[in-house]
């Protein structure tokens, strides 16, 4: 039976987060501490240096061995069946629109995994909780961001994988999952002054992480853009949508017990200040996309532990 300390772990790994948050805010909103140049620059500090440590701190400590593969499969067959139904829509049916079926995929698929997931995860279930986590989903990108109108696809292509080379998280990633590799599979140890540079960094990356979304949120005209409805929309797809395909993949693949739950919650993570960088620099649904990442960061809290207490008792 679930019980009230278990709650206030929760909580407890949760309202740090939010307290960088409101400091965030609080700093230009109320304060005016900073100028959307200086925002700006935070913004570029944390995206080319802490986050990027802070990924490979993170990938690097991971056994890619012990690793739960059926995991990994429910993942994909979400996300597939999310592809599919948005496929068939767009084709299929007179209102479908492309637009609509990749901004829909980004707030059914996209979501805050290492920042807001890994203490989360932690403080739900332990260590177990966070070796499912997937970094790459929380790539942030370059604030340095120039809409564009109704590019065609291999133009889209091709930004993508030019914004993916220049982003350091795309490589703090993947140099921190071969370092996993290699070390788990020859027990290699990092060099202590290695480790120290890294960690001197990393330390301050769910922070800055939280700090500069607070920015991003005070230099937004309004916290909700897009109205009621549209609101509604991109949060039952976040935190009702996403659970559920992800509950059908992991019965699928036959998951059970705690690792079930850490799928559906997971999957139930506020939305990714990516898929909102991306929107920008498309120019698709921004309104949408700035609505979900901030709104749905305020009401993840609650949602999440209500997640947790009603598959707590189901177990």
């Amino acid at each position: 039976m679930i019980g009230w300390e278990d709650i206030y772990k929760v909580v407890v790994a949760m309202v740090p987060l939010y307290v960088a948050l409101v400091l965030g805010y609080s700093s230009v909103k109320w304060w005016h501490m900073f100028t959307p140049e200086q925002c700006n620059a935070i913004n570029l500090f944390a995206c080319y240096f802490i986050l990027p440590l802070f990924t490979f701190e993170f990938t690097a400590h991971v056994n890619p061995f012990q690793m739960n593969y059926h995991f990994i499969a429910a993942d994909t067959i979400s996300k597939f069946l999310v592809l599919l139904v948005l496929a068939l829509w767009a084709n299929c049916s007179g209102h479908g629109a492309y637009s609509w079926s990749i901004t829909s995929f980004s707030l059914s698929a996209l979501n805050n995994t290492l920042v807001v997931g890994v203490p989360l995860m932690k403080a739900m279930y332990g260590q177990k909780g966070v070796i499912h986590g997937e970094p790459g989903k929380d790539l942030e990108g370059s604030t340095n961001l120039v809409a564009t109108e109704n590019p065609s696809s291999w133009l889209v292509m091709k930004i993508v994988w030019l914004k993916l080379a220049k982003n350091p998280n795309s490589y703090a990633c993947i140099i921190g999952l071969a370092w996993a590799f290699l070390s788990n599979r020859w027990h290699l140890k990092m060099p202590s002054i290695v480790e120290g540079s890294i960690l001197i960094m990393s330390r301050a990356g769910a922070g800055a992480g939280m700090f500069s979304l607070g920015l991003f949120m005070a230099l937004q005209e309004k916290i909700i853009a897009c109205g009621a409805s549209l609101t509604m929309f991109g949060m039952i797809l976040r935190f009702v949508g996403a659970p559920a395909t992800m509950a059908i993949g992991s019965f699928a693949v036959g998951l059970r017990g705690e690792v079930l739950h850490v799928s559906i919650i997971q999957a139930a993570l506020p939305q990714s200040l990516t898929s909102f960088v991306f929107a920008r620099e498309y120019g698709l649904h921004v309104d949408v996309l700035s609505t979900a990442v901030i709104f749905g960061t305020i009401v993840s809290l609650p949602v999440l532990v209500a997640y947790y207490v009603v598959l707590e008792l189901l177990h």
